[in-house]
This record gives C-alpha cells, sequence and structure tokens, in this order.
C-alpha cells in the first residue's frame, strides 16, 4: 500500500510532523488502555510505522498517525484484558499528570477523569475506542468509521450503546474547585482520626479501591460503605505519621502523591458528586507510581530515534492493518 521512505534526509521532515500531533496520539492510546505505560509503547510503535511509509503518498497525516494509534490500542486492549484478569486485587488505571495538558491532547478534558476510565474498562476496546474519538477528540463518525473500518451506521450505534452504558453508571462530577475541597476535607479528616468528619463527606454507598498487585497494606477487595471506607481511611494511624502530602494534577483533578522517606509510595484521589465522595482510589503499585512520574512530559517529547519497539510481540497482530510492518 506503501512504499519504502526514500531516505534519512526525507525522515528529518517527519519528526516535525510527528511531534506536532504527538500529544493527541498519546491521549488516544492512553484512553483507550488506561496505562501510561502501554500507551508510550504503542504512539513510540506509530513512530516507527511513521519512519516507514512513504509520507509523500500521505494525503493526511493527522488521519494516518490516529489511525494507526487507534488500531494499536485496540490491539494491546484486547491482551491487556487477559493479563489483567491475574491482577491481585481491583485495578485503576494509572493516573497520568495533567498539570501541564490538563486534556491530555483531547478536545475536551472530561473524558480523561480516573473514574471515567474505569468505567470505560467495562466496554470492549472497539466500543471504548470508537466512544474516545467521538466524546473526547471531537471525530466525526465518517472519520471514526474509517479507523475502524466499520460502516458509519454501525459506529453510530456503538457510540449510543457506549453513552448508554456509561450514563447508567456514570454520576454527574462537581468541579474541580469543589473537588480539591473534598479531597482536602478528606485527607485532613483521615490524618486526624475524625470519623465524623469523614463519614460526613463519604456518600452511603462509598467505595475505597486500592491498586497494588498484592502489595503489602493494600486492601485486595473493594472495600464498601460509608463506615467501613471512614475506618479503612483512619485504621492505620502510623501510616498518615511521618508522611509528606504533595498535591498533584492527575488526570485533570486533584490528587495527592504521599512520600515516605523521600519516596513516593502512595497516590490518592477521590471521585464526588454533589451528594459527595462516592469512590476513594488509591494506587500503590510502584510501576502506576513510577509511570505517573514519567508522565510529566508524555504528550511533548521528541520521538525516540530507535529502529526496533521496545515489545515488538504485543504489535504482531496490527501487522495486517494496512501500514508497513
Amino acid at each position: 500500500m506503501y512504499r519504502k521512505s526514500p531516505g534519512p534526509n526525507d525522515l528529518e521532515a517527519a519528526v516535525p510532523v510527528f511531534v506536532q500531533h504527538r500529544a493527541r496520539l498519546f491521549g488516544i492510546a492512553y484512553r483507550v488502555l488506561g496505562s501510561v505505560v502501554e500507551a508510550e509503547d504503542v504512539v513510540q510503535e506509530v513512530w516507527l510505522r511513521w519512519q516507514k511509509t512513504d509520507r509523500r503518498a500521505v494525503v493526511s497525516p493527522a488521519a494516518f498517525l490516529s489511525s494507526a494509534t487507534t488500531r494499536l490500542a485496540i490491539n494491546v486492549a484486547q491482551s491487556a484484558r487477559v493479563r489483567r484478569e491475574t491482577y491481585v486485587g481491583p485495578w485503576l488505571p494509572e493516573p497520568v499528570d495533567t498539570s501541564a495538558d490538563p486534556a491530555v491532547g483531547a478536545e475536551r478534558a472530561e473524558a480523561v477523569e480516573l473514574a471515567l476510565l474505569l468505567v470505560l474498562e467495562k466496554l470492549s476496546p472497539t466500543e471504548r475506542a470508537a466512544y474516545v474519538l467521538r466524546e473526547a477528540f471531537d471525530y466525526g463518525y465518517p472519520e471514526i468509521a474509517e479507523i475502524l473500518r466499520l460502516s458509519v451506521v454501525n459506529v453510530r450505534k456503538i457510540v449510543s450503546r457506549a453513552r448508554r452504558r456509561l450514563s447508567a453508571e456514570q454520576r454527574e462530577s462537581v468541579d474541580t474547585v469543589e473537588h480539591r475541597r473534598l479531597l482536602d476535607a478528606f485527607v485532613s479528616a483521615a490524618r486526624t482520626g475524625d470519623m465524623d468528619a469523614l463519614e460526613a463527606l463519604l456518600t452511603p454507598d462509598a467505595v475505597s479501591l486500592s491498586d497494588g498487585n498484592g502489595i503489602r497494606g493494600a486492601a485486595r477487595v473493594p472495600v464498601l460503605g460509608r463506615a467501613r471506607v471512614a475506618n479503612l481511611a483512619t485504621a492505620t494511624r502510623r501510616f498518615w505519621s511521618g508522611a509528606d502530602l504533595r498535591p498533584v494534577d492527575a488526570n485533570g483533578r486533584s490528587g495527592v502523591m504521599i512520600h515516605r522517606d523521600g519516596e513516593p509510595t502512595t497516590f490518592l484521589t477521590t471521585a464526588a458528586s454533589r451528594k459527595g465522595i462516592h469512590t476513594v482510589m488509591w494506587v500503590w503499585n510502584p510501576s502506576k507510581i513510577a509511570a505517573f512520574l514519567g508522565s510529566r512530559s508524555c504528550g511533548a517529547r521528541a520521538p525516540v530515534a530507535r529502529s526496533e519497539p521496545a515489545d515488538v510481540g504485543q504489535f504482531s497482530r496490527a501487522d495486517d492493518d494496512g501500514f508497513p510492518s
């Protein structure tokens, strides 16, 4: 379908084009996968394919790069589902730093909140991709149909079905100012052991999710109910003693990175509606903490000049995309 790129001089022109679209490519992959590391791998693989493509034959670089990113992300998401079946305890999306880019390359920032990404996991990879392209990046139905190689009618049905499923489970969020206030109040009450104040902040059906993949200290099952969530937040007084709490911007919302002995160990954030905090999310998994710290320049960094991806195996199914492998 495409000829090989004519030479290294032409490759120099490929870099600024790719960098121009990189934030959007990362944003698409991250929302489909819920993983900073996997999204970075997808973007790197797209860069490799962009190098090998005869770019003179590409009418729209943006369309080419978005298509490649979406299809590769769907492939990775399908295999990720199998891997997550062996995950120990609740799985949460990897938080991404949004201090520099609150929307993570999207037209609409709302579709990057952790609570929404968690609900998106209940959709199939194709449903997730269609919803993300439409709701976060404002792609038209014909464009999405071309990317997913489906009919426009089918794409409309998929997006509509995804909206219905999400609206049934997703709650209306408070604004960023109120979210910050509620998170600060939750942390303050937890640190002082004020159970009454904590319960006043939580909804009756509140849930606490601890993502640790078996790490010591992380609850291996969801903790349900206002009283139990409040008790969990105050039960381990040693956890809060000596902890250094630093505010961070994560997924367009306020979060707290908890340091101990100078090292970041736990990420904390919440999801809230006008009725109060309904979900408390703790990330203990060291690899996810590291991914968050490394995500601060994901959308803007220049592509890595290497000839092979970090893990070729996970992309093997994408060789039938019609893109050069």
